[in-house]
């Protein structure tokens, strides 16, 4: 819908996340934010896990989702690998929340994913989504599910669909908007029951290229498969209930899959 306000968010990671040997600390964080142009350096501040001390640190963004977008903000949900010497791979999404200005827009917050602890034990449920080759998890998002604090209804569902899609799910719980963005409504991720899907058996959702009946195929089988609250780029007829599906410019670029319990 925005592509530079994705690029924005985008580049900002990259930058804080990406460092030459002897790049690391907040000084030298600074400086490659500065190299972007009219961003505050107290962004650093809040940079959290894409700032390990290591001395050398390579980022890759696997995609970026919009969180919300209103006509003079946004958030955009920027999931990525890192990789830093001394420490084993890893990665994190970051909130990334934005508001309009000339030339570009601004970057006025970063939210990194805070998943938790990893739970004593698990779920059956959360275990089979763990060793299902068909459902892809970025590292914020495997770490929700290793915290044990994702509803069993969302578990079952994802492994209903992986019987017939292969889906890369961008987000679970952690590293999304509290609320609804724009809204003081609790959003049903951090509670631990919802999921979004920004690719399906390999095709982007928000690819022009990718056939409309396949996603809109998936948003019916996620409601059938229990999602009372279902999202994505074009408005569905039919459903259980009259809300059963929605879209609007937010989910345009993933599919939204909410559960009520």
């Amino acid at each position: 819908m925005r592509p530079d306000v994705k690029l924005r968010a985008v580049q900002v990671v990259e930058a804080l996340g990406n460092w030459p040997p002897g790049g690391t600390g907040s000084a030298a964080a600074q400086a490659r934010l500065a190299a972007l142009g009219g961003l505050d350096p107290a962004l650093v501040a809040q940079a959290g896990p894409l700032l390990p001390a290591a001395d050398q640190a390579a980022l890759q963004v696997r995609d970026a989702q919009y969180g919300g977008i209103l006509s003079d903000s946004a958030s955009v949900l920027v999931v990525c690998d890192q990789w830093a010497t001394g420490a084993p791979p890893g990665g994190t999404t970051v909130d990334v929340r934005l508001s309009a200005a000339t030339p570009r827009w601004q970057v006025t917050a970063l939210h990194p994913a805070d998943p938790g602890a990893p739970a004593a034990a698990l779920s059956a449920a959360a275990r089979q989504v763990l060793a299902q080759p068909r459902i892809e998890l970025p590292p914020a998002a495997l770490a929700d599910l290793r915290s044990g604090q994702v509803h069993d209804s969302v578990l079952e569902a994802m492994l209903t669909l992986a019987q017939h899609y292969t889906l890369t799910v961008s987000v679970i719980r952690s590293g999304h908007p509290l609320d609804v963005f724009g809204t003081t409504r609790p959003s049903d991720h951090p509670l631990g029951r919802a999921f979004d899907v920004w690719r399906i058996d390999g095709h982007a959702v928000v690819d022009p290229a990718t056939p409309p009946d396949l996603v809109d195929g998936f948003m019916r089988a996620a409601a059938d498969a229990g999602s009372d609250n279902v999202g994505g780029p074009r408005q569905l007829s039919g459903g259980a209930t009259a809300n059963q599906f929605f879209t609007d410019d937010t989910h345009h670029d993933h599919v939204h899959v909410g559960f009520s319990s």
